[in-house]
């Protein structure tokens, strides 16, 4: 069977999100077609689900969470995945359908992905990075068909798309490929950005995932641009900037703010988004952040109901009651957090709001809790 998507990164992110999206598109006839997945890494994790996914029809992802004020707890088989790949040991085979069948490309390679090891040389049979593997097998279509793809990078970076292209564009420049390569890379090839919102909390063994209701997956509108598949998650847009600001300034700020309240307060180790929320006084806090101090600098920037629509969305998600999410892991470097997020806001409301106070925000951004805590 043809898998026009080649997915590298084997993570339960993707299981729940692309994967499943593309396992629903197909009983409808809307997907591109099946998923081959291709591990990048030596991780003896991503080895076992490689093994799992060449070895089951499908696999379990439970949704769990709330919906419209109601609990949901279901199970969704998804069998969009027909083989998988372990680049290290299996290279000829990921090459072969990377050229013969390969029409979409999607990665989510982890916080590091997208990292050069000065190690690699076009002559490596495989090279060691994520990159330099894309830019050897990008150059193997080149030189089969020129038949040019779409690249839908994943990972939790700003302006995922570009950043992803130009690093493989560095690549061929420094191994000396042929000029009418990269400019096939810069010109033909499509690589828009994204941003990718679900909330994967724990893997299933072999695979399979426990993801919340919510998902999103917002792609970069660019000319002649089609999605893997068409799913009521997935929104092809002009304005990816504004997802991007809805979720770091409302979804992410609301999270810090929660760890910020948690360090100063010595609050217990092992508490969670849920529990900390039951305390009325700290939800009050964090309500009064949102009303005062978040949502008046949306209605500034002329996105007020969609603030407020995401917000309640927002509030909905922390209060999952299948969700274990420890404080402690949110205020994983939480000055740099801080400062990205509510940095971003404050920086915002001078621009466009001089006159709103911002007392909670301020205090946050002055308090180095992060710093003492670690």
């Amino acid at each position: 069977m043809e898998t026009p998507i080649i997915q590298f990164g084997t993570s339960r992110f993707l299981q729940a999100h692309v994967d499943l999206f593309v396992s629903e598109a197909l009983t409808r006839g809307e997907a591109l077609g099946r998923i081959a997945v291709v591990q990048t890494t030596t991780s003896p994790g991503s080895r076992k689900r490689i093994e799992a996914f060449n070895r089951l029809p499908s696999f379990p992802v439970l949704i769990r969470g709330l919906e419209d004020g109601q609990v949901v707890d279901r199970r969704v088989e998804v069998a969009s995945v027909t083989r998988a790949f372990d680049a290290g040991s299996g290279w000829d085979a990921v090459e072969d359908v990377f050229v013969r069948q390969a029409r979409a490309v999607v990665s989510n390679t982890g916080d590091r992905g997208y990292e050069l090891d000065p190690a690699d040389t076009p002559s490596d049979r495989v090279p060691r990075s994520f990159p330099a593997k894309l830019t050897k097998l990008l150059h193997a279509r080149f030189r089969h068909d020129a038949c040019p793809l779409d690249l839908f990078p994943c990972e939790l970076i700003t302006g995922n798309g570009a950043v992803l292209r130009d690093t493989v564009l560095h690549v061929a420049q420094a191994w000396k490929l042929d000029a009418e390569f990269q400019v096939w890379l810069a010109e033909r090839c499509r690589w828009p950005s994204s941003l990718v919102d679900r909330i994967v909390s724990e893997p299933l063994e072999p695979i399979g995932a426990v993801a919340e209701p919510y998902a999103l997956w917002a792609i970069e509108a660019l000319p002649g641009l089609e999605p893997v598949c068409r799913h009521p998650a997935i929104v092809v847009t002009s304005a990816l900037e504004h997802y991007e600001r809805l979720k770091l300034l409302i979804l992410n700020l609301g999270h810090s703010y929660l760890a910020e309240c948690w360090l100063l307060d010595g609050r217990p180790t092992e508490e969670t988004v849920l529990e900390v929320l039951a305390d009325a006084e700290l939800r009050a806090a964090l309500d009064e952040v949102y009303d005062r101090e978040v949502l008046p600098v949306f209605a500034a920037l002329g996105f007020a109901e969609q603030a407020a629509n995401y917000r309640r969305t927002v509030m909905q998600r922390f209060g999952n009651p299948f969700l274990r999410h420890r404080l402690a892991d949110i205020a994983t470097n939480h000055e740099a957090k801080k400062a990205r997020r509510m940095g971003t806001l404050v920086e915002l409301a001078r621009q466009h709001l001089p006159e709103l106070a911002q007392p909670r925000l301020t205090a946050a951004l002055r308090s180095e809790a992060g710093s003492r805590a670690s």
